[in-house]
């Protein structure tokens, strides 16, 4: 594609290569990546994301849904064990937050493939941001059961005898994750890049995404529509799921503990008949 676009403007391939990573770099800058990928951290802004995800599945208090994707990489050349995942396969594991619009609000892509996507949020900025009350309370986060479930990160039963809240608990959650599955799904429609092998250096990897990211918000600011469904799939059975891998598990009192704040939100909130 690279000697093509020499072709069209006269140059030669090593320019065009130099143009593209200028403007990966020009649009990665924090001062730019912020304008476009941002976390609401107002009271207004908070509870408008709430309103469009209560609207979805009746689930109060979610801001915003967390998954974890795989952008398939070849083996670099240090630490190549490191960057193979669960699948066999190298790649970044790259956190990515929507909200109810399949906007991003947050991304995290420096993590090589064998990295859980429970350490990289307990790692990130985003658990700061809620665990130091920067974002206005109540509000929660909505994940998968391979993150722990906390006071604002709720994720699903696992137990198949489920009493009628708890079910209906796991019925909205379904419902509301299918923003991410969905979310991702636009994502790699508009950016093919994110379904092939990237086949740069981990770092520049990182620097696409992330640009990859910041692209897809501007489309969905000024209203560009998505590529014909027919040019590439949603995406969706693609998303990673780590319910199988759980990252670390809880026992004893501290099990009993997390399982009596989820009953407990349950019950107040889905204790209704069918």
């Amino acid at each position: 594609m690279q000697l093509c676009s020499g072709d069209d403007f006269g140059v030669s391939q090593p320019t065009i290569s130099r143009v593209i990573w200028q403007t990966i770099t020009a649009l990665t800058a924090p001062r730019v990546f912020h304008q476009f990928v941002k976390f609401p951290l107002t009271r207004q802004e908070v509870q408008r994301k709430q309103v469009e995800f209560m609207a979805i599945a009746g689930f109060p208090g979610v801001v915003c849904v967390i998954d974890g994707i795989h952008v398939r990489i070849v083996a670099p050349k240090d630490d190549e064990y490191a960057y193979v995942n669960r699948k066999r396969y190298h790649s970044i594991n790259v956190q990515v937050v929507f909200d109810a619009t399949y906007k991003i609000l947050d991304i995290v892509a420096k993590w090589p493939g064998s990295v859980h996507d429970a350490r990289i949020l307990d790692e990130s900025g985003l658990k700061m941001l809620f665990e130091d009350n920067y974002v206005p309370q109540p509000c929660h986060l909505l994940g998968d059961s391979g993150y722990s479930f906390k006071q604002w990160l709720l994720t699903p039963y696992t137990n198949r005898q489920l009493a009628a809240p708890q079910a209906n608990y796991n019925r909205a959650h379904k419902r509301m994750r299918s923003v991410v599955e969905r979310g991702i799904g636009q994502w790699k429609r508009r950016f093919h890049i994110l379904h092939s092998e990237v086949r740069v250096a981990p770092d520049k990897v990182c620097k696409v995404i992330y640009a990859c990211a910041i692209l897809h918000n501007f489309c969905k600011n000024r209203g560009i529509p998505l590529p014909d469904a027919d040019d590439c799939d949603d995406g969706a059975e693609e998303v990673e799921d780590d319910e199988a891998a759980p990252y670390h598990a809880a026992a004893g009192p501290v099990a009993r503990g997390v399982q009596a704040r989820r009953d407990h939100f349950a019950y107040v909130h889905f204790n209704v008949d069918e």
